[in-house]
C-alpha cells in the first residue's frame, strides 16, 4: 500500500521552530517531486514548497519569506519542512505529497499523485 506519513506536528510558540516529515511507505520518493501544502480553517489549501527529486530544485511560496526550508532524504525516504520564526498564521493542517516527474516541482496540488493525513501546526501563546 502506497503511504505518505506526516508528523512532527505540535503546538509551538511565535517565534519557535518546528521541524515537519513526510516519510513513505509502499514506494521510494526517489522518483518524486515532493510538495508541503496547507490549509488553515476557512482558508483554501496553499502550496508551501516543493522540492524536485534530486533536491537540486525548490521553489517556496514568497509569503514565507525565507522562515521555511524543504530539503530531503532519499537514503532514508523522507522530505522534510524546516519552519523557523513560525507565526500564529501559519497555523493550518501541513500536508505532504508525491508528485511523478523527471524535473523540477510544483506547488500546484492539482498536480500530485500521492497525498498524506496531514499533521496540525499551531502557533499560539
Amino acid at each position: 500500500q502506497l503511504q505518505l506519513v506526516e508528523s512532527g506536528g505540535g503546538l509551538v510558540q511565535p517565534g519557535g521552530s518546528l521541524r515537519l516529515s513526510c516519510a513513505a511507505s509502499g514506494f521510494t520518493l526517489n522518483y518524486y517531486a515532493i510538495g508541503w501544502f496547507r490549509q488553515a480553517p476557512g482558508k483554501e489549501r496553499e502550496g508551501v514548497a516543493c522540492i524536485s527529486r534530486g533536491g537540486g530544485g525548490r521553489n517556496y511560496a514568497d509569503s514565507l519569506l525565507g522562515r521555511f526550508t524543504i530539503s530531503r532524504d532519499n537514503a532514508r525516504n523522507t522530505v522534510y519542512l524546516q519552519m523557523n520564526s513560525l507565526k500564529p498564521e501559519d497555523t493550518a493542517i501541513y500536508y505532504c505529497a508525491a508528485d511523478l516527474r523527471d524535473y523540477g516541482c510544483s506547488r500546484a496540488g492539482s498536480v500530485y499523485d500521492y497525498w498524506g493525513q496531514g499533521t496540525q501546526v499551531t502557533v499560539s501563546s
